[in-house]
């Protein structure tokens, strides 16, 4: 069967189309076994055998003129199919009208709505996800997502990532030490997800292409702001971009298999031994240059160091003893 249903012939049709061709070219309908009997009602079915009732016999006929009519048969196909799918849209309009005055988008006043409730919290989470697809921006303080949501969680993170997405997440830092978080943050970062800490509290919400944001607006998550003001979302996108270079990398996967992470200001150290720059080695550990300045700060004091490239020496000595 060819994609659109059309019958080709099987291994087992062409075998005895061939066998016939080697005896001649015909064959007597009384000496078709009875195993045959089916592949010989195909290739007549195909065009391949010519029946001739008179004589009791099958004639092969030329497969070039049985490639013409399949072939002219699937053209047709394609041109129906392509006419069908041109169709598509006025077939779907009216749905497409009525999806775009349901009430969600009425409600959308340019500033402020709140919706109520966990489920059309995550309903509206939901249409944002599919409608802007190009980037999210998430701030989950706290702890550990529910163990029965992970792979929801997972499975929607990879079907936006596949659409081109980018997404970043911010976790606090003691979300290191809770095994579900670290389980779920390796398989989200794992997919192409990136994932920083913070040591510093930040509000709960979501951002959907710098222009609709989703914030919670009662303890509990009971209820969620949904804002698509302007400039009310770009200054949660720039809260959101301060956090995230104030933030620091994590090592998630090695976090879940239980190796030993060396500590952020041994990362900083051992990369300025080899020596990067500051500016790399925040690129490198996903860290706000601001972050692996304080590190390298804290370093030069602990070596007593007067300039970077002092410090990286002696570092580079301890490291070789």
């Amino acid at each position: 069967m060819t994609d659109t249903g059309f019958a080709l012939p099987d291994d087992t049709a062409r075998t005895l189309y061939l066998a016939i061709l080697r005896d001649g070219g015909r064959i007597r309908i009384a000496d078709v076994a009875e195993e045959d009997a089916q592949t010989v009602q195909t290739l007549m079915d195909l065009g391949l055998l010519k029946p001739y009732v008179l004589d009791g016999s099958l004639s092969a006929v030329d497969p070039r003129s049985v490639t013409a009519r399949i072939g002219a048969d699937l053209r047709a196909a394609g041109t129906r199919l392509l006419t069908r799918a041109e169709e598509l849209p006025d077939v779907f309009g009216d749905l497409t009208v009525a999806y775009d005055a349901a009430s969600r988008r009425r409600d959308r006043s340019g500033s402020t709505r709140v919706v109520e409730g966990m489920e059309n919290i995550r309903h509206q989470v939901s249409q944002l996800s599919e409608e802007l697809r190009h980037e999210a921006l998430c701030a989950h303080p706290g702890g550990a997502r529910p163990v029965d949501a992970a792979d929801d969680t997972v499975n929607h993170a990879r079907r936006f990532l596949e659409t081109g997405g980018s997404i970043r997440t911010l976790y606090q830092s003691a979300a290191r030490l809770d095994a579900s978080t670290v389980r779920l943050a390796a398989r989200l970062t794992g997919i192409g997800c990136h994932i920083r800490v913070a040591a510093f509290s930040f509000p709960k919400m979501l951002i959907f292409d710098r222009t609709v944001a989703v914030v919670a607006a009662a303890p509990g998550v009971t209820s969620a702001a949904v804002i698509d003001d302007p400039a009310v979302v770009d200054f949660l996108v720039r809260t959101f971009e301060l956090h995230w270079q104030d933030a620091e990398g994590v090592n998630w996967a090695s976090l879940a298999s239980g190796s030993s992470e060396p500590s952020v200001p041994e990362q900083v150290g051992r990369l300025l031994a080899r020596g990067l720059t500051q500016r790399a080695i925040a690129t490198r550990l996903g860290l706000g240059e601001r972050t692996v300045a304080a590190h390298i700060a804290r370093l030069r004091d602990q070596y007593d160091a007067e300039t970077l490239f002092q410090l990286g020496w002696q570092m580079r000595g301890a490291h070789d003893a």
